[in-house]
């Protein structure tokens, strides 16, 4: 399933949010082009971060719309792929979301935590308001691992069109990039 996910692609997948009555937040590149108001690369995924109860109402509406499971290297109960021949792969991040509005992914393993102004992020594709992470989350998240060039692409646009200050050692990685 090596199917490029396109701008209609993840409309697809919005209208489904909405129809399920789910919140769901872009994440990833998908995510940085929303903040930037449209497509900058090609992508191969939309990744999402997901509640842990919308998470489940999705999955069983994507395996009773033909998704099924696709198999990658850090695959467990709060971060999986769903894929489909025609509709693509969905990267699933599943976390706790507090009463007060944060989250927190992989509570009691990572404890990652996510504000609520990380939380707070808005965006646009194909002229559509989508919900996503903030750009200063996209920073933060894309630290501690090996970045790829697309993660340098898009810590590249946060930084020159968004104007969010990157780590010392994500500007030392684009300075060797470029």
């Amino acid at each position: 399933m090596s199917r490029e996910m396109t701008v209609e692609g993840v409309l697809w997948f919005v209208d489904l949010f909405d129809r399920l009555g789910i919140t769901v937040w872009l994440d990833g590149g998908w995510c940085v082009d929303a903040l930037l108001g449209e497509q900058t690369r090609p992508h191969a995924d939309l990744d999402i971060m997901i509640p842990a109860p919308d998470a489940a109402v999705l999955e069983d509406a994507l395996r009773r719309a033909g998704f099924g499971d696709v198999h990658t290297d850090d695959h467990c109960a709060e971060n999986f792929v769903l894929g489909h021949s025609v509709r693509g792969l969905i990267d699933f991040h599943v976390f706790e979301l507090a009463v007060d509005g944060h989250g927190v992914y992989r509570p009691g393993v990572y404890d990652w935590k996510i504000s609520a102004d990380e939380l707070a992020g808005s965006g646009s594709l194909g002229g559509r308001l989508v919900r996503c992470l903030s750009a200063e989350y996209q920073v933060r998240s894309h630290a501690g691992y090996p970045l790829q060039k697309s993660d340098l692409h898009d810590l590249a646009l946060i930084r020159d069109r968004l104007g969010v200050r990157l780590h010392d050692e994500q500007e030392r990685l684009l300075k060797a990039w470029v």
